[in-house]
């Protein structure tokens, strides 16, 4: 697909335009210089001629100066990979310096460049334009991000510097969605570096500083035959210590990263076992129902530790540890890896692989009943208010979504007398007695209630 790459030095309004072109907030939009750091890119679509956008991070700021090499290093890969580069400025700051050096090695790059100067938001900037003759580009257009001036003619100048767009290709019946993936987890558990082990490559930005990813950043990502979209986030800290408004909003990108993604991968540090924060993420992956496994990094610093047994009693005192701990979401199974080395990733994407296949089984209805109705004959529910719950009939229901969603969430239609009858606790009975027939590994299994007509009551989800 056609790529264009927005670049120019912190706080110029790159991540206002991003957003303005993609039609909904992805980027982070704060007035704190140098908040994009990572590569962040999204398929834009303007009268059916869809382009690839890439946000990069500001280019000659000596604000964050940890990550100064690694944001030139993301801005160089998004102008070798792009067809059309908007150099932007900032119309009401003026020329700088910074301005005039990134001009100069644009100027080196035979591509399409488009000269955007941001932040004309009334008549009497308009003229701030002539200051930025003197870079010499021949394409040149006057916009404000921030109150949607100059969009319009901005697309139209993007479509025609821009290559013709290929022909549509027809789907194939059969192919898949890409799946959608989520690495979550507390900051500095090694989510970016899991990615980059995955990409073997260094895609996100890796820091052992808390909090370098803000963004939610989309990485497409082929393996083997099957397409997958791994979502990097930000780390999620206690909102107590949340130390910026530019943190909250990271915080709340990844919750709703959590809640589109189609599969959630805990990353927890093996050196720091689960800790409070673990259990709050795990929690949000459970309240949005999603599948999930859980990624126990750093594996290769516990081995080396090795002064608390072997390695396999290591393994397996910590394991048993995570299960009690993370015990609400017992459903996801766990997988120790070292992203740092590489290790475990054939077998993490078996597992997802593993997850996916569980996702289309089914339970006939026959053997759902049978097991239902052993199940309330050898542990009956307990009594409330001297009624107990009689579960009448149950079926697995067909879900029409299933066939459009990559890992559809198993489900469990019971007719019931009384639907408040279901307790939390004999719930969760139910569920591991249904799993010993089908397990549905890594996936959540949602219970349907409806009452008997005859009380008069609507269905609703337990």
């Amino acid at each position: 697909m056609r790529t264009v790459a927005i670049v120019g030095r912190p706080n110029v309004g790159k991540s206002a335009l991003f957003n303005r072109l993609a039609r909904r907030r992805i980027s982070i939009v704060h007035d704190q210089p140098g908040v994009t750091r990572d590569r962040i890119t999204t398929e834009c679509r303007w009268d059916d001629e869809p382009f690839t956008l890439i946000d990069t991070g500001g280019i000659g700021s000596d604000v964050d100066t940890s990550f100064t090499e690694q944001v030139e290093a993301e801005v160089s890969v998004a102008m070798e990979t792009a067809d059309l580069i908007l150099f932007m400025v900032d119309a009401q700051a003026g020329l700088t310096p910074v301005d005039q050096a990134l001009a100069k090695r644009l100027r080196k790059i035979d591509k399409p460049r488009l000269l955007v100067i941001n932040k004309v938001d009334h008549p009497k900037h308009e003229e701030l334009d002539l200051d930025f003759a003197r870079l010499g580009f021949q394409q040149t257009l006057c916009i404000s991000a921030e109150h949607n001036k100059g969009i319009t003619d901005l697309v139209e100048q993007i479509q025609a510097l821009l290559p013709k767009a290929p022909e549509p290709q027809e789907a194939i019946p059969g192919i898949d969605p890409p799946v959608e993936i989520a690495i979550v987890g507390r900051p500095n558990v090694g989510k970016s570096s899991l990615i980059n082990a995955i990409l073997q490559d260094s895609r996100t930005m890796v820091s052992n500083i808390s909090g370098t990813t803000r963004d939610a950043v989309d990485v497409p990502y082929r393996r083997g035959e099957r397409d997958y979209t791994l979502i990097d986030t930000a780390g999620i800290r206690p909102r107590g210590k949340q130390d910026s408004t530019v943190e909250i909003f990271s915080v709340m990108r990844s919750e709703r990263s959590i809640r589109r993604a189609d599969l959630c991968v805990l990353v927890v540090d093996a050196t720091a076992g689960v800790t409070a924060q673990d259990k709050k993420i795990a929690g949000l992956i459970q309240e949005a129902e999603k599948p999930c496994l859980v990624a126990v990094n750093k594996w290769d610093l516990v081995k080396e530790a090795g002064e608390f047994g072997s390695r396999k009693e290591q393994l397996e005192a910590l394991l048993e540890k995570i299960r009690v701990e993370l015990f609400f979401v017992d459903y996801a199974p766990i997988i120790v890896l070292s992203a740092l080395k590489g290790e475990g990733m054939t077998r993490l994407f078996k597992l997802i692989e593993q997850i996916r296949v569980q996702s289309r089984q089914r339970i006939g209805t026959g053997p759902l009943n049978r097991l239902l109705a052993e199940a309330l004959t050898a542990h009956p529910p307990p009594a409330r208010q001297n009624k107990r719950l009689k579960i009448v009939y149950a079926t697995q229901p067909e879900r029409h979504e299933a066939a459009h969603t990559p890992i559809p969430i198993p489900s469990i239609l019971m007719f019931v007398n009384q639907s408040d009858l279901l307790v939390a606790n004999y719930r969760k009975f139910l569920d591991a007695q249904i799993r010993k027939e089908v397990p549905w590994t890594g996936l959540p299994l949602k219970f349907y209630l409806k009452e008997r007509e005859a009380r008069g009551r609507r269905a609703h989800l337990e």
